[in-house]
């Protein structure tokens, strides 16, 4: 077994790679190259992408990026601005090899610390829990109808919001981009956060082609609630979402993530993730109020010698005061201003 960087550049090797990754059973949309080169591309933050072969092709994976921030620090990440990522192999000797080899680029890099997302905590590192929470469930099958009936938490929200005679936008065009992104950034500002680059969600949806689009609900041509979403494996992933504050006297957040469900059913898929959130928040309560079950997510964290590991969780009591802050900004300067400190959180 050789464990190498890949040369993301080189199409027939992003190609091959790629093929493993999504034929792997244990892949997530993170392990993709696409990832890796659209947060390259639209944080302007350097991707590594480590790759364990065999006599027989590809056995592991290792997707990393050098997240670099004056305000927070840096880090390796597996995998930047993603929820998850992680070591992705066929058996722990390649795990344990490919997270030896991050470490060593981590060093090497100048990177005070490194962080997993995903996989079985290596031995020596710091697992970190009780933080965040997955939530995922089976889609329904046989139609709109049947998605609206297993939604029983939220069946009188979804069926009230048609009654407002909303409409239903998806694509990937400019303007399908700029709807999402002045509701995204409004959303993000309400809830104290600055919001990521532009560029990002454009290279997202450039890398991943027919594997990403946006879903947006308008009312009388106004955007309310937005989502963007990703396609992986038979599973849906709406990731970088939600509704403003209008959107509430419409249950527009709702109609969104019904017809999320509706449309991802259709191209057949058949498991729904509501994403990451935050244990205590209302995101997490609202998920957990459609009836979805929470998983408890295991990360894992090593520092170099007298490093202390950074900290980008909005909840940290040192940065309530910045968070009360944000919320009152008006959301033309937070979004002018949010996105070159965000590319710095990974």
């Amino acid at each position: 077994m050789n464990v190498r960087l890949a040369d993301l550049a080189d199409a027939a090797e992003r190609e091959r790679i790629d093929a493993w990754v999504c034929a792997h059973p244990d892949s997530e949309i993170f392990h993709r190259p696409h990832w890796t080169m659209a947060v390259e591309q639209g944080c302007r933050q350097r991707g590594h992408y480590l790759i364990a072969e065999g006599r027989d092709g590809p056995s592991g994976c290792l997707p990393l990026v050098e997240v670099r921030s004056p305000l927070f620090g840096n880090a390796l990440v597996s995998v930047g601005f993603g929820t998850g990522g992680g070591p992705l192999a066929d058996d722990p000797a390649t795990a344990r090899a490919l997270v030896e080899a991050g470490w060593a680029l981590a060093l090497c890099r100048g990177c005070r610390s490194m962080e997993l997302r995903g996989g079985e905590v290596p031995e020596g590192w710091t697992a970190q829990t009780g933080a965040y929470a997955d939530f995922s469930k089976a889609l329904p099958q046989g139609g709109d109808e049947a998605i609206l009936r297993a939604m029983k938490r939220r069946h009188r929200s979804i069926r009230r919001a048609r009654e407002h005679d909303l409409e239903i936008r998806i694509g990937s065009g400019e303007a399908d981009r700029a709807l999402h992104y002045q509701v995204y950034g409004e959303m993000v500002r309400n809830l104290g956060s600055p919001v990521y680059p532009r560029a990002l969600f454009a290279a997202m949806l450039d890398r991943f082609g027919e594997a990403a689009d946006i879903l947006t609900v308008l009312k009388d041509g106004r955007p309310l609630a937005s989502a963007l979403n990703f396609y992986h494996r038979g599973t849906v992933m709406p990731y970088w979402g939600g509704g403003n504050a209008a959107s509430r006297d419409y249950s527009a957040s709702e109609m969104m993530y019904f017809q999320v469900m509706c449309s991802a059913a259709r191209r057949g898929c058949n498991m729904f993730n509501f994403g990451r959130s935050k244990v205590g928040t209302g995101t997490f309560s609202f998920k957990e109020n459609w009836g979805f079950e929470p998983r408890p997510l295991v990360y894992a964290v090593r520092t170099a010698d007298g490093a202390a590991p950074r900290s980008v969780n909005p909840l940290d009591p040192k940065y309530r005061l910045q968070v009360a802050l944000w919320k009152r900004l008006p959301v033309p300067l937070a979004n002018r201003i949010g996105p070159h400190i965000a590319r710095g959180l990974g």
